[in-house]
């Protein structure tokens, strides 16, 4: 019998699951993100799984955007859902009588993305970019997942690019995201907060008029006004798209990958964002790096993490399956040759 799997990728605004079986992917389903504490989140997660799972489920894979302890399953750290210190790996175990596997879920979106549609492994050094509520981090090297020490590798978006220096001391930290990181620039709440600015600014434009009419101007309105060719917001998804290349520079000249990949919401801007990305990073890429890495949106789109949760959840399965079977068949040689060798 094949291996089914769930696979559930957390973000700040929703959770997402989807079954994985003989290699297809099935229909998402999706429920807000509770963020009043924890265990309301894990009865969200546990609620997707069962409508996801269908008739039967042999592992579950979640993606979180925190910082997981992968041997544990612990989130030790996590800035925009309230996951902090919980065993998820136990906790969703005991609640869903599976084995559970827990990653950071810009990770297990990497993870996906190495892949083609068939699930073949097509590259080998990779870095993952998912701009959504925040700005994740994933990474495979020399076609494994790479998770640094402590399961932290990646966090990409707490990178700082743009804190002013000069000949004066470095501020004092203040709460995370850090003023002057990646996300605190090219999240989508910095293109939310750039929306609100351009429509104040520019009371003529399709954003200041849905300002003017009480309508919310938020990261999605700005990326449809563009399509729309509405040159306030033409400019500011062009800056925006200019943060993220900056980022994508940094990864570049960090890992040498041979692909860097956008993902998340964010890639819903499609070339209005990946056309600035690229003439950005051309600019700030070392010139020996220059050109080497493809530079592209998801192929497996919003539902790389998803389709990657669930990929992890096989990965690691199959070793475990493994192992059961080949205590079996010990037990059962021992048991017909009474212990003898």
């Amino acid at each position: 019998m094949s291996i089914a799997v769930v696979g559930v990728d957390i973000g700040g605004t929703k959770v997402a699951a989807a079954s994985l079986r003989e290699g297809r992917l099935g229909e998402s389903v999706v429920a807000p993100t509770p963020l009043a504490d924890g265990p309301m989140l894990v009865d969200a997660i546990v609620a997707v799984v069962r409508d996801a799972a269908g008739d039967r489920f042999d592992a579950v894979g979640i993606g979180v955007p925190s910082i997981v302890e992968f041997e544990t399953g612990r989130v030790i750290s996590s800035v925009n859902v309230p996951l902090a210190d919980i065993p998820l790996r136990q906790v969703l175990g005991e609640r869903l009588g599976v084995p559970v596997f827990v990653d950071n879920d810009a990770t297990v979106a990497a993870l996906a993305e190495a892949h083609d549609e068939a699930l073949r492994p097509v590259t080998r050094h990779l870095v993952m970019l998912t701009v959504g509520t925040g700005i994740g981090g994933g990474m495979v090297l020399d076609g494994r997942i790479y998770r640094g020490c402590s399961g932290g590798a990646g966090e990409l978006g707490h990178t700082i690019v743009g804190l002013e220096m000069s000949d004066q001391p470095v501020p004092p930290p203040t709460s995370f995201p850090q003023p002057g990181s990646l996300e605190s620039v090219a999240s989508g709440h910095a293109l939310d907060r750039m929306g609100a600015e351009a429509a104040e600014r520019e009371p003529d434009s399709e954003l200041g008029r849905l300002r003017a009419r009480g309508l919310p101007v938020l990261g999605s309105e700005v990326v449809a006004a563009a399509r729309n060719g509405d040159p306030a917001a033409l400019r500011t998804l062009d800056i925006w798209g200019q943060h993220v290349g900056i980022g994508v520079a940094n990864a570049i000249n960090t890992f040498d990958p041979e692909e860097v990949v956008i993902g998340g919401g964010g890639a819903l801007a499609g070339q209005l964002l990946l056309d600035p990305v690229r003439r950005v990073a051309r600019g700030y890429v070392v010139p020996g790096l220059v050109g080497r890495a493809v530079i592209r949106l998801a192929r497996h789109g919003i539902r790389s993490g998803v389709l990657g949760a669930a990929m992890l959840a096989i990965h690691e399965l199959e070793p475990l399956r493994t192992a059961v079977l080949d205590r079996a068949t010990t037990e059962t040689i021992i048991e017909r040759t009474g212990g003898v060798e």
